[in-house]
């Protein structure tokens, strides 16, 4: 199983998998041409990507669907709810292969089972995915809210996982947002914080996860750097951690 950050954070992200034959992309937020260069420097080819699933309405998570589909012939698994929210705020323009799921549903593609795990996000029909291949599990665990009843189990199942660490309590507090936003951060339909992240892979999944991938990092209030001081300061060398970037891809990361 091959796994590619092509980039994650609030100006856009966008995740691929490749496993058993089968090559999957998670949202689409940032330009097809983006995607399709930092791709092309693993050697991946984004016209042979399967399916396009889609975790939520938001801007940095959605606005290039359209282009994604139409310029790259993806089919796009998305919810009712998500893809009337996207239309409210973006011209996606026609789409002519969509296949709807509702939040919880397991999605086949050629084998590969895609779950979907239903999010309290602020956003009108968030998911979490998990892709099972028969052999390994990984999880693209982002936007989630807050840590949520079931979440623990998830990443209990999992060999790898993709994991929101979005902001630094000190530096948000201590920031330049508006206390609204604040708020909003770190409410219950927000983003998780470094240490809530670190606390959930502390307690759910050393001895089993072979790896974590750190992302939707604030540019603001985290940085990779203090990221990885908390995780490390409480999981110590249990666990390799991979940072996802704001502005590229990452390396490939296996399992």
């Amino acid at each position: 199983m091959d796994i590619i950050s092509l980039q994650s954070g609030s100006a856009g992200n966008c995740f691929y998998i490749e496993t058993k034959g089968v090559k999957l992309l998670f949202d689409a937020g940032i330009s097809g041409r983006a995607a399709q260069q930092r791709l092309d420097q693993h050697r991946k080819d984004i016209r042979d990507v399967d399916a396009l699933f889609v975790t939520h309405d938001h801007s940095d998570h959605s606005r290039s669907i359209g282009v994604f589909q139409r310029k790259f012939g993806m089919p796009v698994y998305i919810t009712k709810k998500t893809l009337a929210a996207v239309n409210r705020g973006l011209k996606l323009g026609i789409l002519s292969e969509v296949r709807f799921f509702s939040a919880g549903d397991v999605c086949t593609v050629k084998g590969v089972q895609v779950h979907s795990i239903p999010t309290p996000h602020d956003s009108a029909d968030g998911v979490a995915f998990v892709v099972d291949d028969g052999t390994h599990r990984v999880g693209i665990l982002t936007d989630l809210g807050h840590v949520f009843e079931g979440l623990k189990e998830v990443l209990r199942s999992l060999d790898a996982v993709i994991l929101e660490s979005n902001y630094d309590e000190q530096m948000l507090d201590t920031g330049p947002y508006p206390f609204h936003l604040k708020d909003r951060i770190r409410g219950t339909g927000g983003h998780i914080s470094n240490r809530e992240a670190a606390d959930l892979l502390n307690e759910c999944a050393p001895s089993h996860l072979q790896w974590a991938c750190l992302c939707h990092l604030s540019e603001e209030n985290n940085s990779p750097e203090v990221a990885l001081q908390t995780h490390h300061s409480t999981l110590g060398e249990a666990i390799q951690l991979f940072v996802a970037k704001r502005d590229g891809c990452t390396e490939i990361m296996q399992l």
